[in-house]
Formats: C-alpha cells, structure tokens, sequence
C-alpha cells in the first residue's frame, strides 16, 4: 500500500482475528509482523506473517498485553506502525502513547481521545448498537447491529431489518477527534453506551455489509485525510450476520484440535449473491492454550437479507467435524436457525 506510506505494520493480537489481520496485510501488500507468547511460538497467526517477535512467558499480562514489550516488539522488528487488534489494546491510551512516543504509528484513535472516550477496551455486547468507520468526514459506512450474547459476549451479530436512530452523541464522535473503526454499544434508554476501537466480532458484520476491508479502512485512516477521502461507497449496504465459535473446556484447560475448522482450508462454498467468510486462529494439529481466549473461529456472511445470511452461516457450521475440543456449535446455529427462519429472537 505504498500510496499510504504504510509498508510494515506489527500486528499485535492472536487467534482468528489476528489471523484475520495478518490475511488481510498481505492482501494490501504490508508487511504483517506477528507477536506471540512462550507457549505460542507456532500458532497459525505465527506461521502465516511475514515475520514474528516473541513478546514474554504465557500469561497474557506478561505477553500479549505487555505495554512495554509490545512497544520493545515493534521497535526491534522495524515497522512503521503498530495496529492492535482486540479492544482490549486498540483502546489503550497507554499502549497508544508509548506507540506515539517511539516515534512509530499508531492505528487508532489518539491516547487523548481514548482516554476520554473508549479507554476501557471494552467489547460492546449489548443488544443493540452501531458500527462506523470515523473520519474527518463524519461516520462513514454505519452499520446498525443487533447481538445475541452469551454469558456477556455477543456470539451473534446481524443487520437489524429496523435499524434505530443513532444516539445524538455518536454523531459527535468525529468532532470529539475519533478516527478509525469503533464499535458502539446502545444503552436500553438509548443512549450511547460502550465505545470501543478494535476488531471486535461485529466488525465483521460492517465489512459483509458494505464489501470493504476493515484492516484497509483502519490503515487508510492511519495514514491521513488523503487517504480516507479517496474511499467511496459503491453500492448500497447489505444485510449481514456474523457468528463466533467458542470451545467449551473450562478455564484454563488446555486442548488439542483435530480436525479442520471453518477457515482452516478451503473457502466455504456459498450460493450465488452471498459474501461468506470463514477465519480460524488454529490448524489440526494445533494446541488449545489454556492461557487465552476460547475463540475458535469466525464466520460471516452477507446477502441480500439477514435470513439468507444466517442460513449460508449455519450451513458452514452444520457439516463441522468433531473437532477435538467441545464447542458451543449448536447453540450458535440454533441462534442462527431462528434468524433463517425470519422469527424474533428472545431476549438473554
């Protein structure tokens, strides 16, 4: 991506999303350097970068949320930018001012404004919100979002057939000097509610939605005004569903997979008119780390409306093999079931 004058960046996350990252750098033609734990020194989001920096022993406060390290990573790889992945770092105004203060590029909103605005890295999981792509323009490519959570996490996201007004204040996000993606949470009363930079699950219901690239529009956004202003939408939104799979193994207990999981392989087929994309962050073969998050994989799928969305989804997910470690399979794809078949879902 040379016209952004971004030609390296670190990419600091793991699992499917950091997978889902460093695909989409070599897409864009950047370097993508991975990071990664002690006990991760192979893990598939390893294997496909371009080069790799080992941050510190397994737990994810002396590795993969290290503020220093994470800096010292970048410094020694020799990128330009640092691009973090989950809330919990893209919304780091620490992480984001040390970034500043090595002289490297941050891609996210500035430390002044996360820390007044998205501080907290939150992943959004009420049931209702909203994602923009922020620039100096105003919110660009706004998707409204509805989630069906599970234990606080939303496993299910989708474009809402009656989307709601936006809170007042969202629309004041691009004069408070937020730039790049955000995740918003609505509050019951309607009110804007959690704020979040990042790659959460439902970026991916924004990116089936309008055919874009998140990590494009993040990099875009990074690199200035310029850089945003030459992006146009095309075509009008479509509808879009998204869905992670989680493995069930309690806390801390570690597994092993044996089988392929959707994105580990072949595309997913999908009928004609439907945008559908698989991510895992593992291979068979691969360990379970008890230190991290259960995600196991992402599917997502855009259509012409939500129920041919979630069908192309649940169709993905209903031929899934006995993978090696339990999984919340079919209680997704019962969410799923009932977003094919049009009916409401219930409240959780």
């Amino acid at each position: 991506m040379p016209q952004l004058e971004i030609e390296s960046v670190l990419v600091a996350g793991r699992g499917p999303a950091g997978c889902a990252v460093v695909r989409a750098c070599e897409r864009l033609g950047v370097k993508a350097v991975a990071v990664h734990s002690e006990s991760e020194r192979s893990a598939r989001h390893v294997r496909l970068a371009d080069d790799a920096v080992l941050l510190g022993p397994a737990p994810a406060a002396e590795s993969y949320l290290a503020v220093d390290r994470i800096v010292e990573a970048a410094r020694r790889s020799g990128v330009e930018a640092v691009l973090p992945v989950p809330p919990a770092l893209a919304g780091n105004a620490r992480l984001a001012a040390a970034v500043i203060g090595a002289g490297l590029r941050w891609v996210g909103p500035d430390p002044e404004v996360l820390e007044r605005l998205g501080g907290d890295g939150v992943e959004p999981a009420s049931e209702r919100g909203f994602l923009a792509w922020v620039t100096e323009e105003g919110l660009r490519l706004t998707t409204p979002v509805a989630r069906d959570r599970a234990a606080g996490i939303a496993r299910v996201s989708w474009t809402p057939d009656v989307p709601e007004q936006l809170p007042p204040a969202a629309r004041r996000l691009p004069e408070l000097g937020w730039r790049g993606l955000v995740t918003v949470g609505i509050s019951p009363d309607g009110e804007l509610g959690e704020v979040a930079a990042g790659f959460s699950l439902d970026m991916a219901v924004l990116e089936r939605a309008h055919a874009v690239d998140a990590v494009e529009l993040a990099l875009r956004s990074a690199a200035g005004p310029r850089a945003t202003a030459a992006v146009e939408q095309t075509a009008p939104p479509r509808s879009a569903v998204a869905v992670q799979l989680r493995s069930t193994l309690p806390p801390g207990t570690e597994g092993r997979i044996t089988d392929r999981l959707p994105g580990s392989g072949r595309p997913p087929e999908a009928e004609d008119g439907v945008d559908l994309v698989a991510v895992t962050g593992y291979d068979p073969g691969d360990r379970l780390d008890g230190w991290y998050d259960a995600l196991l994989a992402t599917v997502s799928a855009g259509a012409t409306d939500t129920a041919t969305a979630a069908r192309a989804a649940g169709e993905v997910l209903a031929g899934l093999p006995d993978v090696g470690v339990p999984h919340d399979g079919a209680d997704v794809r019962a969410v799923l079931g009932r977003l094919a078949a049009d009916r409401t879902l219930p409240r959780t």
